[in-house]
């Protein structure tokens, strides 16, 4: 197919403001340069939340076009992966100056193809650069031990690169997850082939074209655009050694059984359901500004997000604070649109579904708007669910807070407990005790103690338990680097041994 509309660079994403912009289709990334799919696709359009309408199109792509991507980066890797890990580090520290240069304008391009207000996009750049950061410190933390196991005989280990690895990366947080794989993936001498969701593809345009300024090699780094069938063909590719996926739980546990029977590594996140346990000696101020952050920052969607409250006892007195301070934010200005029309619907059938069930709408954001076209969603307070409502038990995506009350700590734990996920849970008190036995039973791999979102902070990795989290370990730190390498043990002894034992 011809490529003589492609840009040779997609440059700048000029705007500053939140005016509407179009901007350059989304094609593929092969090589170090724009490519058409090898085979005619149906294209989609890249939907600006805030305004509703189209900014770009993206070019979706096939197994032809996954192929020529792995082949591209086996070709590159082979070159890479014999650079020192020092200097393979070195391409991430110009990321992160370039990163750092340009953070408004990578906040921008994330505020206009995801939605998020400009803070919340400026947060992700932010926790992006210090990803970025972390694949920097590798070279010292990667140092191979070595220890003398026996007279005159040593064992190290040492960390091998996989070859051509890849990963799935959602709608939520278009820049920052990608940067949850890559740094670590790179440095530790792979290729990379990634398909970004096909609702926000543009960011990770502008990061392929900063790595490329940054020094990186062509091919070490790939885009394949595209839905289904690129993630299939991702976990079916016999040369791609390992597959990183972040989605939906229902999508993650498929993907992790296609890409694990296939003989990959696999490590996928899923969705959540994470509940706060708020008790009445919990800190009103504290409380309410933080649940309020927690349910309605990125407009609830994300994994993070608090979407049960387990009122125990008699806390109307927090609930009210809550309340009264959701209710102060103006949808436009303090909370982004949700992504689609569809999202839209979905989140406001779980709301409609639990009025008609007999819970309270204590805040009621079905009807709330601001820019004219966007897909609007205000904060929402439902009251009085049961642990059996579809608002309490199934991840909305939306911010939306569901209220259970319940009459006893007790009777919280049985009810998180009983949920399939496990990815975050957090406990609102001033009590030392009560914190520490809610961070010993929940069923959550990522916990807080009066903090709404618990991110682990660099070096610490983002993973979680049960029906949130498919494979082994974390997907950053520390664990994100052995899972995009190998291990390999040797063994050495260069003189004969004055005595003798099982080695000799």
């Amino acid at each position: 197919m011809t490529t003589v509309d492609i840009p040779a660079s997609v440059g700048r994403f000029a705007v500053t403001s939140e005016a509407f912009m179009p901007w350059h289709d989304a094609r593929h990334w092969i090589g170090g340069a724009w490519r058409h799919p090898l085979t005619a696709r149906a294209t989609l359009d890249i939907h600006n939340p805030r305004h509703g309408k189209a900014m770009a199109r993206v070019h979706l792509g096939g197994a032809d076009d996954v192929d020529a991507a792995v082949r591209a980066g086996a070709a590159a890797q082979r070159i890479w992966s014999e650079w020192p890990i020092r200097d393979r580090a070195h391409v991430l520290y110009r990321l992160r100056e370039l990163m750092v240069r340009n953070i408004d304008e990578l906040s921008w391009l994330v505020s206009h193809e995801n939605g998020k207000i400009f803070s919340e996009a400026k947060a992700e750049v932010e926790k992006g650069i210090e990803c970025v950061e972390y694949g920097c410190s590798l070279p010292n933390l990667a140092a191979g031990n070595q220890l003398e196991v026996s007279r005159g005989v040593a064992c190290e280990v040492a960390y091998a690169p996989l070859g051509v690895v890849a990963g799935v990366t959602p709608f939520n947080f278009p820049l920052m997850v990608p940067l949850w794989m890559l740094p670590q993936a790179l440095v530790g001498g792979n290729a990379f082939v990634m398909k970004p969701s096909e609702r926000v593809p543009l960011s990770t345009m502008r990061l392929a074209e900063m790595l490329k300024e940054a020094g990186l090699p062509d091919g070490v780094f790939n885009i394949v655009q595209g839905g289904r069938d690129v993630v299939e063909a991702l976990c079916d590719h016999p040369q791609v050694k390992a597959f990183g996926f972040v989605g939906s739980t229902k999508v993650a546990k498929a993907v992790y059984g296609r890409a694990s029977l296939a003989g990959k590594r696999a490590l996928c996140l899923g969705g959540a359901k994470n509940h706060l346990f708020v008790v009445p000696d919990a800190d009103v101020e504290v409380t309410a500004e933080n649940v309020v952050a927690s349910f309605t920052g990125c407009a609830g969607q994300r994994c993070m997000a608090a979407s049960v409250l387990l009122a125990v006892g008699d806390v109307d007195h927090i609930l009210k604070a809550v309340r009264d301070r959701a209710a102060n934010m103006v949808t436009g200005k303090d909370i982004g649109p949700v992504t689609t029309q569809a999202a839209r619907d979905r989140i406001k059938g779980y709301v409609d579904a639990a009025e008609q069930a007999g819970a309270s709408i204590v805040l009621d954001g079905r009807n709330a708007s601001a820019d004219a076209g966007g897909y609007w969603v205000g904060p929402t307070i439902i009251d009085g669910c049961t642990p059996e409502m579809p608002a309490a038990r199934e991840e909305i995506f939306g911010p939306v807070l569901s209220v259970v009350r319940v009459p006893t700590l007790e009777r919280a734990f049985e009810i998180e407990g009983a949920n399939p996920y496990g990815n975050a849970s957090s406990v609102y008190t001033t009590s030392g005790d009560i914190a520490r036995r809610v961070m010993s039973r929940v069923e959550a791999g990522m916990c807080g103690v009066n903090i709404g979102v618990p991110v682990p902070r660099e070096p610490f990795g983002f993973g979680g338990w049960n029906d949130s989290c498919f494979g082994a370990g974390n997907i950053t730190g520390w664990d994100g680097y052995r899972f995009w390498t190998r291990q390999r043990k040797i063994t050495s002894k260069w003189a004969l041994q004055r005595d003798q034992n099982w080695m000799s």
